[in-house]
């Protein structure tokens, strides 16, 4: 891998792991009570569960397309939105959330040992390159209204 492509995977890494213009995944959960992440604000849709949820199920989604060209994607909207506003307990809230992270990591391995700008097997023109501005933008664009809710029910910074 040349100098620039490195240089662009250092970057697309950081954009993944968030931090730097936008809060990150984690900090955008740290701290939040657990009697909270079912709660959905007045005139929103969904709750901090259900965007946790679409993070995840959307992030695999993506990370799957990439790897196996016979992959399937979930039926939009519907199999991409939990219908459950809160996780069942403790376990389900962790297991998405140490999900989400595994995922993200695998994709990171897929950044630095693939050509950025080679179309995917299966796909109709998509490179790891679009994957993972897309990613980047999904998660933020989500990160961004759970910390938004947050605000709202009183448990932000």
């Amino acid at each position: 891998m040349d100098n620039n492509n490195k240089t662009l995977v250092k970057e697309l890494t950081k954009l993944l792991l968030g931090g730097n213009a936008h809060a990150d995944m984690k900090t955008a959960v740290k701290g939040l009570p657990a009697e909270l992440r079912g709660a959905v604000p007045d005139k929103l849709p969904y709750s901090i569960w259900q965007l946790v949820e679409h993070i995840r199920i959307a992030q695999w989604d993506m990370l799957r397309f990439c790897m196996d060209p016979h992959h399937k994607s979930p039926k939009w909207p519907e199999e991409y939105w939990p219908k459950e506003s809160a996780p069942k307990n403790d376990e389900a809230w962790n297991e998405s959330l140490e999900q989400i992270n595994n995922d993200l990591d695998e994709f990171i391995g897929i950044l630095e040992h693939s050509n950025l700008y080679e179309q995917i097997p299966g796909g109709s023109g998509q490179t790891i390159l679009l994957e993972a501005l897309q990613m980047a933008d999904h998660t933020s664009y989500h990160v961004g209204e759970i910390i938004a809710i947050r605000r709202l029910l009183g448990a932000w910074k």
